[in-house]
């Protein structure tokens, strides 16, 4: 009888990505990397709770799904979270920086100053900088500031990162964007007094993703089947998204596709989950406040 995983995700830690399972084992992936695994024939995908807490209906969520939880699960989450704005009295420090994902793709942002740059490995931000460090609340603040006073969003699609990670400028031109930005933050009279601006400093995640002459990506992984087998060699990775090297070329897997199905090692060769085409990016121009 074969074993059966069920993945939690993609982490990111010094040493680079690992894939983490149920109980806490992880899976350290490096350049070159076979990663093959298959879903159960006949199996469904289930939602997989909130706040460490299990789906007590056991629900079952679309193979689309990157958040994998059913709509209870996914209110109760999000309820907890820092995004929610209903953690008004957490005493921890907050950073808040820029990230920078390709040319005009720039977001505002914060993280616990406990996390260091792990948010930033987890959202795939190429390069970024620290721009000041304080209180939530006043890093929520200085955060709706900048997104007004630069035009800046506090999100950017998976789907536009992706689309241009294989055609990234030089390290100059990768950090022109946001020295500029940085520039312009520093002389905001309306900064929080309680938070403390930080110096330029960009930290480059190039070589740490492994994007440096990454191959042109053929296809994006839509969702996981049952029955269905993924097999490639890992050559880059960003944020939740593994870049594997397959008979199809270069397709992304988004680790977060994988959460919610009961996993087994792959049977044969070859790539057999539904593929689509990778979509170029959206024109920076139009971008809006959110997206």
């Amino acid at each position: 009888m074969r074993r059966v995983w069920r993945c939690s995700g993609l982490r990111w830690s010094g040493g680079g990505p690992v894939l983490v399972w149920g109980g806490g084992r992880g899976s350290a992936l490096a350049w070159g990397k076979r990663v093959a695994f298959g879903v159960v024939d006949g199996g469904v995908r289930t939602c997989v709770g909130a706040r460490g807490h299990e789906c007590p209906v056991r629900a079952v969520v679309s193979g689309r799904s990157t958040g994998a939880r059913c709509e209870e699960c996914a209110r109760l989450d999000r309820a907890h979270s820092v995004a929610a704005d209903t953690m008004a009295d957490d005493p921890r420090p907050y950073h808040v920086y820029l990230a920078w994902f390709g040319p005009g793709m720039v977001k505002v942002g914060i993280t616990g100053v406990e996390r260091g740059s792990a948010r930033l490995l987890e959202q795939g931000a190429v390069t970024f900088s620290w721009l000041g460090r304080g209180p939530l609340m006043a890093a929520r603040r200085a955060e709706e500031l900048l997104r007004a006073a630069l035009k800046v969003p506090d999100r950017i699609p998976y789907a536009d990162k992706r689309a241009v990670r294989a055609a990234l400028p030089g390290p100059g031109e990768r950090v022109a964007e946001i020295r500029e930005l940085h520039a312009r933050v520093g002389r905001l009279d309306a900064w929080p007094e309680s938070l403390q601006r930080a110096p330029f400093e960009p930290v480059d995640h190039t070589e740490v993703f492994g994007l440096t002459g990454l191959p042109p990506v053929a296809g994006v992984v839509g969702e996981l089947v049952a029955g269905g087998t993924v097999s490639g060699e890992l050559c880059a990775a960003a944020g939740p998204d593994l870049h594997l090297a397959t008979e199809r070329g270069v397709v992304v897997l988004d680790t977060r596709l994988m959460t919610g199905w009961e996993l087994t090692p792959a049977i044969g060769p070859g790539l057999t989950m539904p593929v689509r085409e990778l979509r170029e990016a959206r024109d920076s121009s139009v971008q809006d406040g959110l997206f």
